[in-house]
């Protein structure tokens, strides 16, 4: 089983005014045990011993995407997947999106990080295009879409919620007539034949006078020492600050309130509205190896970002060696 997990963690886990919310990142991840870790808005993890310090606490390898207007991404891989081939994909994002191919026994599996525009969705549209050209290009039939797309989905009414927003940052989700919702950028996704896990996972709407189902499932290593560049002792998720939300696979997804990703609770984020902005897209195949996907709330998670981590379990196995 291949568990993926995407996570903002909002200016790389460090406000220039604020808190250092570095140890609660890592204690998050740490509880979470992913596999595979899209992880956006990595500011600073450019600079010597940041990136390195950070994967040696989570121990996992790192891959990172700079960002010329932006914010880095990464995709963390915890050992002993192996990593087929890394790097960017080369487009002029506005933050940055990073690829890594993985062995698994069913085939190749490519994983994508993704942060889309904040601005503006006819920017995010050309991104999520992008994007599209990035997937199509991935050898096999697997592939993972993973990140922080900054737009609303387009099979939900988000009238109301978006109304709610200071209209500083509505105007970021409606297109130019001010009044409808831009959805442009998933829909385009969506369009290309690329699945919603989240949606994917809930399975069609149960009949108004049966219960929702319950569990619908579907579709560099140089030691690093321990406080390098600020990042503390190593990770424990025994030390966790309160209990973080472990139950609620599969069947959390039925509901709509259950797959909102930001904000959190104590986290900031004054530009949401309770809105589900980040994402786990895969192509058909990868979907079909889906067993259960979740918001990570609670303890931690309510105090680490502004973004909720999503979680995914995936019905793969890594490729022995010699056979990836």
């Amino acid at each position: 089983m291949l568990r993926v997990m995407t996570w903002n963690i909002r200016t790389g886990g460090r406000d220039r005014t604020g808190p250092d919310r570095r140890d609660l990142v890592c204690r998050v991840v740490a509880a979470q045990a992913p596999d595979v870790l899209a992880v956006q808005e990595l500011r600073g993890f450019d600079r010597p011993g940041v990136l390195a310090g950070f994967a040696d606490r989570v121990g996992m390898r790192a891959h990172l995407a700079r960002s010329c207007f932006g914010q880095p991404v990464a995709v963390l891989v915890r050992p002993p997947w192996p990593t087929r081939s890394a790097g960017p994909v080369r487009r002029p994002f506005h933050h940055a999106v990073q690829r890594v191919e993985l062995g698994t026994t069913a085939g190749p599996l490519t994983v994508l990080s993704a942060h889309l525009d904040p601005y503006t969705g006819l920017r995010r549209r050309i991104e999520a295009g992008w994007l599209v050209g990035a997937v199509r290009r991935a050898p096999g039939e697997l592939a993972l879409l993973a990140g922080d797309l900054n737009t609303l989905d387009p099979g939900t009414d988000h009238t109301d919620r978006v109304a709610r927003l200071p209209a500083a940052y509505r105007r970021r989700h409606l297109r130019r007539d001010g009044r409808t919702v831009d959805t442009r950028a998933v829909a385009r996704l969506l369009a290309a034949g690329l699945v919603d896990l989240w949606t994917h996972a809930a399975g069609p709407p149960a009949p108004t006078d049966t219960p929702a189902p319950t569990d619908t499932p579907g579709w560099g290593d140089a030691a690093v020492p321990t406080d390098a560049a600020g990042w503390g002792e190593a990770a424990d998720p025994t030390n966790a600050a309160g209990p973080t939300d472990t139950a609620g696979w599969g069947g959390a997804a039925a509901s709509g309130e259950a797959g909102l990703t930001a904000p959190t609770r104590y986290g900031g984020g004054g530009e949401f509205s309770g809105m589900r902005l980040d994402y786990l897209f895969g192509s058909p195949a990868l979907a079909a190896r889906l067993r259960a996907v979740r918001v990570v709330r609670g303890g931690d998670a309510e105090y680490a970002s502004d973004h909720y981590p999503v979680v995914a379990e995936l019905d793969l196995a890594l490729a022995p060696m010699g056979e990836s």
